[in-house]
């Protein structure tokens, strides 16, 4: 559902003319950039940051950078650049925020990546406790400092002039405003040979030109402490390349340039995602076994790539540095073998390297074949090798025991699973590891081999996207079916032996079934006396915006009848108070709820006593509709998920509603479509509910379990059981910082429910009818 800037005319009331006016004129850019939760957030903090009090440039200042740096490095940056903004802004002026402002799309661009953006956000947090008046010049100095530094030589440069110059603040603000001689020296030092952000599109175009097809690129920070840099790496489909590369010059050899580099490292990697897949023995090899079946699927992977692009070997052989006359360690060892592999003319006599080239040699003679020179049988060379090696006592240690080449990655994309295919998913004899992909329209439509394969297909392309047939109708609805999660593995506590049972219990996230989203509508309709009741506790939850708190030391401002007391006893010879300032801060509910619905057979018996023909389940509907319905007002991150089971092998969770979605018609439906079945196998719920509170960054997590009865299963004779499980999966959750409360509607919880879940964490609920205004007055007390 598109958002309309006219559906936010009190905002731009609150924000004033000026501001108003920029945010119009931008609309139309934030709007391509922000998804409606995005664009719902960016307006919101705008009117935040107008809240604080600090003037309009402050909040012209975001709205005009904030698009930008969506557009660069994604839509969670600008969250990132508006909460350190509320972190600093009681320690800074507003125009140094304005300026914080106005530098984050430049900082987004040079950096290209989010997690390098948060880095250098802490940077400055860090900076501003240590040496706030630096913060204005090096601000005004980002792009030429950026221009020539990466992250960790910015950090490094900083921390340098903060400790050079701490108590001088002209020496300092002449540092940091690149006014002085040590201010140059030392970002020269640090000064890296080519970065990554000049590069990255000449290296995109590189590999398509080379391959016919589009390769993703992103840069990783590896020199915080140290000039050395990350060893590229291949994870979840995107290629990962140091932020810089120095000339390479290793004795003997040619220097070569950061460029070259770069191609060689992008180019080795794009060869192994092309030519190599996922090693499904991996997890019985040793670090030895992995380093040596690592050299040599390098080399498989180059000598295919060579034979349709002879000019990469050139390239590769400048960055491959060899010296036989190096110690018996295995890590220039490997050096001479990879270097052995790829160039004929190479002579080295150590035993392991004469059998690495005779393997491989005899190999290569079928590298043509179609199922010739295979990945397994790089694996079969390098377990061979590996056992070589041990026969031969060479020292080996896994952390320095590496190949020196710096355009070498780290193999890791031969032995990490990846996302999608967690450890449960067991691979059948002779089956390949799936590799899920996902990818553009046009490569959906160009580059797709078979339109008809079938779930055992050796890769699976997902298009983000609907596409639609000819007829108007998606493939989804014509061939589709709904897609079941990879399984969720969870322990239980046993009571008697007072012992974890590991892996006992299996969980499986199911795609809910779509209903009518005007039955949800019908239900606010129904309830509309009772919504303009809640509409009084609405108003009373919602955040505040800035508050002023006086009775503080290290206050924003003075409070003058504070500091007219305290003078008052200092000239009487009294003790004065130093509580004279007033700090201001914005109140925001930093808070996280998730509504978990017990959707067990029992809840389609019917109320008793209700004056309608509805079952438990129809008022835990209306009750979950009502409570969404008061959460999307307030603005509190929300998720509606419920669960039934069918023993422990077969936990069914169905996600209604998650934290990041729009509460929309689609929700709605979900909603209106529940249906009550099998059993209640409480704790493995609970455990997965709060793994996904766990990833959410809120400071308070909550729980709220909707049940009408106690813990029971199909496969479980022993009713303490489970009572004993979930109470142990509710103290874990209490552990990591998830509150729980349970709201049941069995009469004869009191038994129970009290050693579950704590004798202030529940709530019997006698008359079931109540449930819709009992559910959302309960969450507002709760969250008071």
């Amino acid at each position: 559902m598109a958002i309309q800037l006219a559906d936010y005319q009190d905002v731009l009331d609150e924000l004033g003319e000026q501001a108003g006016e920029v945010l119009e004129a931008t609309w139309h850019d934030a709007a391509r950039v922000f998804s409606p939760r995005g664009l719902e957030a960016y307006i919101r903090g705008a009117a935040g940051l107008k809240a604080l009090g600090r003037g309009t440039d402050l909040v012209v200042s975001f709205i005009e950078s904030a698009p930008r740096v969506s557009r660069e490095i994604g839509e969670q940056a600008v969250s990132e650049l508006l909460s350190t903004a509320i972190k600093m802004y009681s320690k800074t002026s507003a125009s140094v925020l304005a300026l914080l402002f106005s530098t984050a799309p430049t900082a987004a661009a040079r950096l290209g990546e989010l997690d390098l953006f948060k880095g250098y956000l802490g940077l400055l947090d860090n900076l501003l406790s240590q040496a706030p008046r630096a913060i204005r010049p090096l601000l005004e100095n980002l792009d030429v400092l950026l221009a020539h530094l990466t992250l960790g030589g910015l950090r490094r440069w900083a921390l340098w002039g903060v400790s050079a110059h701490r108590n001088d603040f002209a020496a300092q603000a002449a540092y940091f405003g690149l006014e002085s001689d040590d201010a140059h020296a030392v970002m020269k030092k640090e000064q890296r040979g080519v970065l990554f952000v000049d590069v990255q599109r000449r290296l995109v175009m590189y590999l398509r030109a080379l391959w016919g097809r589009d390769f993703f690129l992103r840069p990783t920070s590896g020199d915080y402490e140290s000039r050395e840099g990350y060893r590229p790496y291949i994870e979840q489909y995107f290629i990962h390349l140091p932020d810089a590369f120095d000339d390479y010059a290793p004795a003997g050899m040619e220097r070569v340039a950061g460029l070259e580099v770069y191609r060689a490292a992008a180019a080795h990697s794009a060869a192994h995602m092309v030519h190599s897949r996922l090693d499904s023995e991996g997890e019985a090899t040793d670090p030895l076994q992995r380093a040596l079946i690592g050299v040599i699927e390098d080399a498989r992977v180059e000598a295919l790539a060579v034979r349709a692009f002879p000019g990469l070997k050139t390239l590769w052989l400048n960055l491959m540095p060899a010296d036989p006359t190096q110690g018996e360690r295995l890590g220039p060892i490997l050096d001479r073998i990879a270097r052995a592999l790829l160039d004929e003319a190479y002579r080295d006599d150590h035993v392991l390297v004469s059998e690495a080239r005779a393997a491989f040699a005899d190999a290569r003679t079928r590298l043509a074949e179609p199922d010739g020179f295979t990945q397994g049988r790089a694996r079969a060379i390098g377990l061979a090798l590996a056992e070589s090696a041990r026969a031969q006592g060479i020292p080996f240690n896994a952390r320095v025991d590496v190949q020196s080449s710096p355009y070498r990655d780290d193999n890791r994309y031969l032995w990490e699973i990846p996302e999608g295919m967690g450890p449960g998913h067991v691979l059948l004899p002779g089956q390949t590891a799936q590799v899920r992909k996902y990818v553009s329209l046009m490569e959906m439509i160009n580059g797709l081999d078979v339109e008809t394969a079938g779930d055992d297909a050796q890769e699976i392309w997902v298009l983000n996207t609907e596409l639609y047939d000819d007829d108007g109708t998606t493939f989804n609805e014509k061939e589709g079916k709904a897609p079941v999660s990879s399984p969720f593995h969870y322990h239980e506590w046993d009571y008697q032996t007072q012992l974890e049972r590991p892996g006992w219990a299996t969980l499986l996230e199911k795609r809910p079934k779509m209903g009518d989203p005007a039955d949800i509508d019908a239900v606010i309709e129904k309830h509309k006396p009772l919504v303009r009741r809640l509409k009084h506790l609405i108003e009373a939850v919602q955040p505040r915006g800035v508050i002023r708190q006086r009775k503080v030391e290290d206050g924003d401002d003075i409070d003058i009848n504070a500091a007219i007391s305290s003078m008052v006893d200092i000239r009487m010879g009294m003790q004065p108070d130093t509580r004279i300032g007033i700090r201001t801060r914005l109140q925001i509910r930093d808070l996280s709820v998730l509504l978990l619905i017990d959707l067990s057979e029992s809840t389609n018996d019917k109320v008793r006593d209700a004056q309608e023909d509805v079952s438990v389940l129809d008022m835990a509907r209306e009750a979950s509709a009502l409570l969404a319905d008061a959460l999307a007002k307030i603005g509190d991150p929300f998720a509606i998920h419920g669960f039934d089971s069918n023993g422990r092998h077969d936990v069914e969770y169905y996600r209604f509603k998650d934290f990041d979605g729009p509460y929309d018609d689609k929700v709605k439906g979900r909603l209106a479509a529940m249906t009550g079945q099998l059993s209640t196998r409480m704790g493995t719920a609970l455990r997965h509910a709060g793994a996904h509170l766990a990833r959410r960054p809120s400071h308070k997590k909550l729980i709220m379990l909707l049940t009408d009865g106690e813990p029971a299963d199909n496969d479980v004779r022993d009713p303490q059981y489970l009572r004993y499980d979930t109470k142990r999966a509710v103290d874990e959750l209490a552990k990591q910082g998830v509150h729980t409360f349970c709201l049941t509607l069995d009469p004869y919880a009191d038994e129970y429910v009290s050693r579950i879940f704590g004798a202030r964490n529940y709530l019997v609920l006698d008359q079931v009818a109540r449930l819709p205004e009992k559910l959302p007055a309960l969450y507002m007390g709760l969250t008071r």
